[in-house]
């Protein structure tokens, strides 16, 4: 395994996160550095000068950033492991398109309704919906039959984002007290969603529970 790969993280971050679940897949070893965010490393802006946030790889002293450049990077940089891009160019744009609607479209909603209280929250979660209706549409038909993953038989490159995502949201909607992706109304996403949770990976990586309820909770009160 090559030795000379260190992640700047934060444990709470899902950009960093989908890197860390990229490097398991792909079985690379790596040193894993968690980043105060309050408090950031000269390390951190130094490899990351213009954003100054996480993640950041280094690969032999030379510095990535922006999750999705990363994952790409690991992908073509290790090809032994499993890939995590499919190798049709059709599906593989599919892939990076519906993983840039998670990032832009989903995530956005998905944090107000954590924030939010009342009539705003009750906005959000309907944003929310209207985006959810669209990606269980899209996506449908991106599974191979057979497969509850969009990859196939392992992760890849649009599991580990919607993993990274809302891996955990079933403790957000206990935290929040109301079901927002219900299995009845997206049976797609939430399938896909518990087979994700499932997979070895997701388990060894995903943080305390405590600790996760702690923060939502904590973000719920700050409303930030």
């Amino acid at each position: 395994m090559d030795k000379g790969v260190k992640l700047y993280g934060t444990w709470y971050s899902p950009y960093a996160k989908r890197v860390e679940l990229a490097l398991k897949l792909k079985g690379i070893d790596y040193e894993y550095v968690e980043e105060d965010l309050q408090n950031k490393s000269q390390a951190l802006l130094v490899y990351n000068p213009v954003y100054k946030k996480v993640p950041v790889l280094v690969h032999h002293g030379r510095p990535l950033v922006e999750s999705a450049i990363i994952l790409e990077y690991v992908d073509e940089t290790w090809t032994e492991g499993p890939r995590i891009l499919p190798a049709d160019p059709y599906k593989r744009a599919q892939v990076r398109f519906w993983s840039q609607f998670v990032d832009q479209q989903l995530m956005v909603p998905a944090i107000g309704v954590l924030k939010a209280s009342g009539e705003a929250r009750a906005a959000m979660i309907c944003e929310f919906h209207d985006k959810l209706k669209v990606l269980e549409e899209g996506i449908k038909d991106l599974f191979l039959a057979g497969h509850s993953l969009v990859n196939g038989e392992t992760m890849g490159f649009l599991d580990v984002v919607m993993c990274s995502a809302f891996g955990a949201q079933k403790i957000q909607e206990e935290v929040i007290g109301e079901v927002v992706i219900d299995p009845e109304k997206y049976p797609v996403i939430s399938s896909w969603l518990v087979a994700i949770s499932e997979q070895p990976v997701a388990k060894a990586l995903a943080p305390p529970r405590e600790k996760v309820v702690h923060l939502l909770r904590s973000i719920m009160a700050a409303g930030i």
